[in-house]
């Protein structure tokens, strides 16, 4: 039995803040449009860019309460990774035309412009608002199904272990 991988890691910016909303059944998902540009110059040296849009959906599931961070903390600018799998869809207007749609389902998302809001370049030099659950703190900001949302806010968690992430550590091989 041969195996496949549907896997797709981003890192862009919000071209929106995020919109979130609940099923019928009460669960919650969140939406974002993702931008990731590359650029180049062409033959004759003039510079060229290109920007793609990523249409991002996140879902909270049993484990991860991932759609209410990114209602908490996402806006418009913010600097993301996000890793998922990609998805297609298609459906009848109502016009009876057949519509499609790609998506990216995603899974981990590490906020990286930081509790401040994005600077000129996406960063902003702050430390991140969110850490991962596991003991690696120094990072990024954090969230998706092996994430810990808490109880508490964010500011509380950041506000513990902020002066690890200035502190060097002479153990590090390089």
């Amino acid at each position: 039995m041969s195996r496949s991988l549907n896997k797709v890691t981003l890192i862009g910016n919000l071209g929106a803040d995020p919109e979130v909303r609940s099923t019928t059944g009460g669960n919650r998902v969140a939406t974002f449009s993702l931008a990731t540009s590359r650029s180049w110059n062409s033959p004759s040296g003039e510079k060229q860019e290109k920007t793609e849009w990523h249409r991002c959906v996140v879902w909270n599931s049993k484990v991860s309460t991932l759609a209410d961070i990114v209602e908490r903390y996402l806006k418009k600018g913010d600097k993301v990774f996000v890793e998922g799998r990609i998805e297609y869809r298609q459906w009848q207007d109502k016009e009876n035309q057949t519509r499609y749609m790609t998506e990216i389902n995603v899974r981990e998302m590490i906020m990286l412009s930081g509790r401040g809001g994005a600077g000129a370049d996406g960063t902003d030099g702050e430390a991140p608002s969110r850490s991962r659950a596991s003991n690696d703190r120094s990072r990024g900001a954090v969230a998706g199904s092996s994430a810990s949302s808490g109880g508490g806010g964010a500011s509380g968690e950041f506000e513990d272990f902020k002066g690890s992430l200035e502190e060097e550590d002479d153990d590090l091989p390089f």
